[in-house]
């Protein structure tokens, strides 16, 4: 085995337009290790994970593989280097079966039998090796999120990776399945395989990784043994200045019933069941999260309740009122409010300027129309205003494109504009997908702050520390259905079992 590093990175540096993505970033991976790389969002490390793979050229520096200075115009030439990268969204064909994914760019000529052969044998040393079992003729499409990624990853060695790259690799898993990910990788780099794990999940950092690169503003801030650090130090050196990571939650005080769903039944035009008799009550100044893995139902059960989609059976009360006929105006005009999951696509458009986003559902309110009816702009511009102090958006510029503003940023205007409606429902999709240490902080004070001024808030996220840490009662959707209700003091593994569809009885 070499004795020269699996790759390295010298003074690399990446500009898109006046934006400064990486500035003399230098990276060195060891060969048979797990590194890990953390950083707030635009810190730079999709950047150079993605000049490491081929997307990106660099604009100067150099990348040695195996000690020696190669480059990397496209990612054929990152795999035929021996550099493989799993995406956070998998690049799989859902109608091919497992074998034919992994003959995708790799057929080994025109006929494919060769190829196919290749392929099994492939799978079947995999599956011994390093505990990476799969059915070569499953349906790709047919099986769990779980095994989905393990296809990617036998892509990725089939193809001859040396260097796994992971992105977010546990987004969409169980903890069960996150747990023998992990172990499956350090199987890999016991066998001599480098692995970067690209996550924003500092437990998983201290867990899975051997050393950690921390990035800030497109630099390098901090390399360290793992075990020769903690979650808190880390988050320190993301953001440039010492977090309190805990999360003061008072104790509940419920109030009367909000939201009381009855039997909600839903299927898409595709006839498949997203929503199966779903039943569940929520009070006033309580939180309640729905944890489970995406694409159990969760998405469509806030979309119902929030009356964009209309459910084929059962009911939604709002305070004893039933609104299941209501359009999503009138049940906003009755007290319900929206942070959806996907901000670009529902929560504002990327044309309008921060001041127009933050008026969405708004514009027609007394405060912001004089009385011909006509917008009051200044009246506009200065609330814009007041609400980006309030929230912390940075720059504070009413009149800067929304798209122009970081995700973070993004999600913490829609925060303010469905916050400050003081709602009597607050529906939550993952609030902080994609939003970095500091910004999490800040929507999860928020949402706690709502919640004492006796708010009911139903939350959706993939991420168990924020259920378990907002929570007042967490519910566990699989299938489409409620599988359980927990306490927020529930153990991983019972809470994994769960979202996996084992065990637990209806809510």
């Amino acid at each position: 085995m070499s004795a020269n590093p699996a790759a390295e990175l010298r003074g690399i540096t990446k500009r898109f337009g006046a934006i400064l993505a990486n500035r003399a970033v230098s990276l060195t991976l060891a060969r048979g290790t797990i590194h890990g790389i953390v950083g707030e969002n635009g810190a730079g490390k999709s950047t150079l994970m993605n000049i490491l793979y081929g997307y990106h050229q660099a604009d100067a520096g150099e990348i040695r593989i195996d000690g020696m200075p190669v480059r990397l115009r496209h990612p054929a030439d990152a795999i035929a280097r021996g550099i493989g990268m799993v995406h956070q969204h998998f690049m799989l064909v859902g109608r091919l079966t497992v074998i034919e994914n992994l003959l995708l760019g790799a057929e080994g000529g025109a006929l494919l039998r060769q190829g196919a052969v290749r392929a099994r044998a492939t799978l079947a040393r995999l599956a011994a090796e390093y505990g990476l079992p799969l059915d070569p003729d499953a349906v790709v499409e047919d099986l769990p999120v779980g095994l989905q990624q393990r296809v990617e990853i036998a892509k990725a060695l089939h193809r001859g990776a040396e260097i796994l790259i992971l992105d977010e690799p546990t987004a969409v898993l169980t903890p069960q399945e996150a747990d023998r990910l992990f172990a499956m990788l350090r199987s890999l780099a016991a066998a001599g395989k480098t692995i970067v794990l690209v996550t924003h999940k500092l437990r998983e950092i201290m867990a899975a990784t051997d050393r950690v690169t921390v990035m800030r503003h497109g630099t390098v801030v901090a390399d360290l043994a793992t075990n020769e650090t903690d979650e808190a130090r880390l988050a320190e050196l993301m953001v440039g200045r010492k977090l309190d990571l805990g999360l003061a939650k008072p104790p509940p005080r419920r109030g009367t019933p909000v939201l009381e769903v009855t039997k909600l039944g839903y299927r898409d035009i595709g006839g498949h069941r997203r929503l199966d008799d779903v039943s569940l009550t929520l009070h006033a100044g309580e939180i309640v999260g729905i944890a489970g893995v995406a694409g159990n139902g969760q998405s469509e059960l806030l979309a119902a309740i929030a009356g964009l989609i209309a459910p084929q059976h059962g009911t939604i009360r709002l305070e004893g009122t039933d609104v299941t006929l209501l359009d999503a105006r009138e049940r906003r005009r009755r007290g319900i409010a929206h942070i959806p999951e996907d901000r670009l696509r529902m929560g504002l458009v990327a044309d309008f300027t921060a001041a127009q986003s933050l008026l969405l559902g708004e514009q027609r309110e007394p405060w912001c129309r004089d009385r011909a009816g006509l917008l009051r702009h200044a009246a506009i511009r200065a609330r814009t205003i007041a609400r980006m102090s309030d929230y912390d958006v940075r720059p504070p510029d009413p009149d800067l494109r929304s798209a122009l503003l970081s995700g973070g940023n993004q999600q913490k205007l829609v925060c303010a504009r469905e916050m400050e409606r003081r709602p009597k429902l607050l529906l939550v999709g993952q609030p902080t997908r994609g939003v970095d240490i500091g910004a999490s902080q800040f929507i999860h004070r928020r949402l706690l702050a709502l919640r004492e001024a006796d708010a009911a808030i139903l939350l959706v996220s993939v991420e168990l520390d924020e259920i378990r840490a907002l929570s007042d009662r967490i519910l566990v959707m699989a299938g489409g259905a409620i599988v359980g209700e927990l306490t927020p003091e529930a153990g991983e593994r019972e809470l994994g079992l769960l979202m996996a569809g084992i065990g637990g009885a209806a809510a």
